[in-house]
């Protein structure tokens, strides 16, 4: 019988499996009379044993209430899912350093487009505490290098639609605030950016409630990136990312063209102007 305790540097994942088939083995039962108890299919079950698949959290609260386990399967699940989201985000970073075409859909000024100080009172507001200055200027020099592929040649050719609501939330240093939305007029100088408003009176959407990035590679492959409060996935089904791509096309036709989103900006720019 497997042996259920913790070794060196072990992932998340490969803990659950562990786990898994250690109370599996437990009961006595082969993955067959498993999946007839259950109700999961036998080849699902053992790809989750061998850390080749991760499940949804209902799997998991079914498996410990079915071996009694306490909640520890539950728990597993949790560490291994904060781990998918943190390789799922290097590899968009990846993809994002290497891509040819780049849109976006934005809540907030994006990363790409960001002067330092507002970067650096963004990711401050997320922190919880006072000890992470440190951790938090690495996190601006990080988010700064990032911005060196608009200047490269060739640059990636980069579309971003921005929600009014991100012109409308405003730092709280006023000058920062004015540096922002004066570097977004900067910013669409560069002939591979091209910026665009979604004014409030577009109405109702379908990319509501999540940040988007439609990625196009060299040799032609496309990803989509959906980034939410605590959560970011990473999509490479051709389907999926069609789908994605058709929401971003409905959404650019409504919203600013790019000179009527630069008159928007610069009349939000006035209205800051000490």
């Amino acid at each position: 019988m497997t042996e259920l305790t913790p070794t060196d540097e072990e992932s998340g994942r490969a803990a659950l499996g562990r786990a898994l088939r250690y109370l599996r083995e437990k009961a006595g039962l082969s993955l067959g009379q498993l999946a007839e108890k259950t109700r999961y299919d036998k080849s699902y079950l053992y790809r989750l044993e061998v850390s080749q698949r991760l499940s949804k959290l209902a799997v998991m609260e079914d498996l410990d209430r079915f071996y009694d386990s306490g909640g520890l399967l539950v728990q597993l699940w949790k560490v291994a899912r904060k781990e998918v989201f943190k390789d799922r985000y290097k590899e968009f970073m990846r993809l994002e350093n290497v891509a040819r075409i780049m849109w976006m859909y934005q809540l907030a000024v994006p990363g790409l487009l960001q002067t330092e100080e507002y970067a650096r009172e963004v990711l401050s507001a997320s922190q919880t505490s006072d000890d992470k200055a440190e951790l938090i200027e690495e996190q601006v020099a990080a988010r700064m290098s990032r911005q060196d592929l608009l200047h490269r040649s060739p640059a990636p050719q980069v579309r971003v639609i921005l929600d009014e609501v991100a012109l409308r939330r405003p730092t709280a240093d006023p000058q920062v605030w004015v540096d922002q939305l004066a570097h977004l007029v900067d910013v669409t100088r560069l002939p591979s950016v091209v910026l665009q408003v979604l004014p409030f009176t577009a109405g109702i959407h379908g990319l509501m409630g999540s940040h988007l990035w439609l990625l196009w590679e060299r040799d032609g492959s496309s990803v989509a990136y959906v980034e939410g409060n605590g959560f970011g996935e990473l999509i490479d089904e051709a389907d999926k990312v069609a789908d994605y791509r058709l929401s971003y096309d409905r959404v650019r036709d409504r919203a600013l063209s790019p000179s009527d989103s630069m008159a928007f900006i610069r009349g939000v720019l006035e209205e800051h102007r000490p």
